[in-house]
């Protein structure tokens, strides 16, 4: 919300943005505006900040509610759908896509795919379309973040809460939860939208946005973002909040969706930390599939861009949509070659011989 100075000027906020700060200013009583320099519009750096860091605590929690939700309605069921997967690879892509939209969460996908080859109730090879599909399955939420949020929202709010309310059997109840927590995450995306609103205005943030259109620096920043939030799905929040606030194009929406692909690896390497040697190549395939495929983004950039902006009219759809294309063709151009990755990471990750069987002389091995 942005606090003005001049008294002449009315400011309408939106019934979201009042709720949340209305929440904010329990905590932090006095609000602090910022003049902006060189002839900016003033910001209430404070107020704002507070907002963006409510909507985006909102969104975070309710984004690990909902998967743990989805897990207990299907967590039987997922682990069943993986099992039955192993040595199909059509049947492995297609999982691996269901199970992401399931649980809302590639990198919850790959850990507990990492997990069940650890444990060898999934082959290393047999994982490998599996993750292919994760990839596909995380570009849904990006889809639902591009949608109109001041209409669904409240109407998934509101169909959830009378489900948790009147409905007898636990699962109805489980499900009314499922509802209401995807309303909520589309409430706190329109509250980091409304929180954002009033950098349109200021020169010097515009300007600092802008320079993400170079894929380098979108790329390191994507990256970087993601690692910092733990989410992959988060950054593709903020970065669609920012297309739908005008606030980046088309060009720096793609280039930190890039870098959101890399970032995502990050919990992929921590899960796979002591684990197997088939675990550790899964994980390897994971982000060396990213990287690669992010490399070939940037080299076909110009017709990434084309297709996107083909696709709709709305920047932010333009980057959704994109999102969906690039991690697609990633996996269709890779899934035909995982037996050939499988082989490559079998000689560069061997098998780790037990401590006893490493002490034995070489004449008895």
């Amino acid at each position: 919300m942005r606090m003005s100075s001049t008294p002449t000027r009315a400011v309408v906020s939106s019934p979201r943005t009042l709720f949340v700060q209305a929440l904010v200013l329990l905590s932090s009583p006095v609000a602090l505006a910022a003049p902006g320099g060189n002839g900016d519009t003033e910001v209430d750096w404070l107020g704002m900040g507070a907002t963006f860091a409510a909507g985006l605590a909102v969104f975070l929690w309710s984004v690990r509610a909902l998967a743990m939700c989805l897990r207990d309605v299907a967590s039987e069921r997922v682990k069943a759908v993986l099992h039955k997967s192993a040595g199909n690879r059509l049947k492995g892509l297609l999982s691996g896509t269901a199970v992401t939209v399931v649980l809302d969460s590639s990198s919850a996908t790959i850990i507990l795919l990492i997990a069940l080859v650890d444990a060898r109730l999934i082959g290393f090879g047999a994982s490998l379309p599996v993750i292919l599909g994760s990839n596909i399955g995380t570009t849904f939420s990006s889809q639902v973040f591009a949608v109109n949020n001041d209409l669904y929202a409240p109407a998934l709010l509101l169909a959830g809460l009378l489900t948790l309310v009147l409905a007898r059997a636990d699962k109805a109840k489980r499900w009314g939860e499922v509802v209401f927590l995807i309303g909520l995450i589309l409430f706190a995306l329109g509250t980091l939208g409304d929180a954002m609103a009033p950098l349109a205005d200021h020169d010097g943030v515009k300007a600092w946005l802008l320079s993400f259109a170079h894929p380098a620096t979108g790329i390191l920043a994507g990256a970087a973002g993601t690692v910092a939030i733990q989410s992959s799905s988060a950054m593709m929040a903020i970065v669609i909040a920012l297309a739908s606030q005008q606030l980046i194009g088309l060009d720096a929406g793609l280039a930190l969706m890039l870098g959101a692909e890399i970032g995502t690896c990050a919990d992929t390497l921590v899960a796979a930390i002591g684990r197997s040697a088939a675990a550790l190549r899964a994980a390897a395939f994971h982000v060396g599939f990213n990287i690669v495929t992010a490399a070939l983004g940037v080299a076909l950039l110009a017709p990434l861009t084309q297709l996107a902006r083909w696709s709709s009219s709305d920047v932010a759809h333009q980057i959704a949509n994109a999102h969906v294309a690039f991690n697609v063709i990633g996996a269709l151009l890779f899934i035909g070659f995982t037996g050939t990755a499988a082989r490559w990471l079998e000689r560069w990750v061997p098998e780790r011989r037990a401590p006893a069987e490493r002490l034995r002389p070489a004449a008895d091995v």
